[in-house]
């Protein structure tokens, strides 16, 4: 079973100024190298005046290969900024994403802590923005129940840890719940009791999704 590991949903972005410089930090959910290296070029395209476009990105590796890490420093003095922007996204813990921080030179030297500091900032306040969720290997159940059983499945469900994912009225209830892989069956269990066997219940193939 693949193993749960933290994201992020959708683009998100930060800016921060020190001594007139910009540094503007890009984030972005990717699932293989080359959607990074795209995001990547689609950032130095749209920032192409900029002095810098440093960036960082951690990719897991699919069926079996091994984790794609990669940093540059674009310009700027070894390991004030590449390296600086991968150990905060592994700090947050974060994997499938690329950060692109862009620098717009504002006249006045930085020094090696000061781009440090300006850079790990930048990334971590784009990471403030983004909504961060984790990827979890995840099993839908589907059900259709009378409208009197309703409220009674959904309190019955609660303690089971699934998530309501859809509700739709006709002349039954349509439902359907999202449980953990490995914890299906309890959710399982507990509509065939309270349905007293008189529901057909389905179950997905397990998938990854946030959790």
């Amino acid at each position: 079973m693949t193993q749960a590991y933290r994201t992020i949903q959708g683009f998100a972005e930060a800016e921060i100024v020190e001594k007139k410089s910009r540094f503007i930090a890009q984030l972005a959910p990717v699932s293989t190298e080359d959607e990074a290296l795209a995001f990547l070029e689609s950032v130095r395209t749209k920032h192409a005046q900029a002095r810098h476009n440093v960036y960082a990105y951690i990719v897991r590796g699919a069926g079996g290969a091994s984790e794609r890490v990669r940093y540059s420093d674009d310009g700027e003095p070894s390991g004030t900024s590449g390296m600086p922007t991968l150990n905060v996204l592994r700090h947050a813990e974060l994997t499938d994403i690329i950060c692109v921080t862009t620098r717009y030179f504002g006249g006045t030297l930085l020094g090696t802590g000061g781009l440090v500091r300006a850079y790990s900032g930048a990334v971590q306040a784009a990471i403030d923005m983004a909504q961060v969720v984790t990827i979890s290997q995840c099993i839908d159940v589907s059900l259709c129940v009378p409208y009197s059983q309703y409220e009674q499945v959904l309190r019955t469900v609660q303690p089971t840890g699934a998530k309501l994912q859809e509700s739709n009225f006709a002349q039954d209830v349509s439902l359907k719940f999202r449980a953990l892989a490995g914890n299906q069956q309890a959710l399982i269990d507990k509509l065939i009791e309270i349905t007293k066997g008189q529901s057909e219940i389905s179950e997905s193939d397990p998938f990854e999704a946030a959790f």
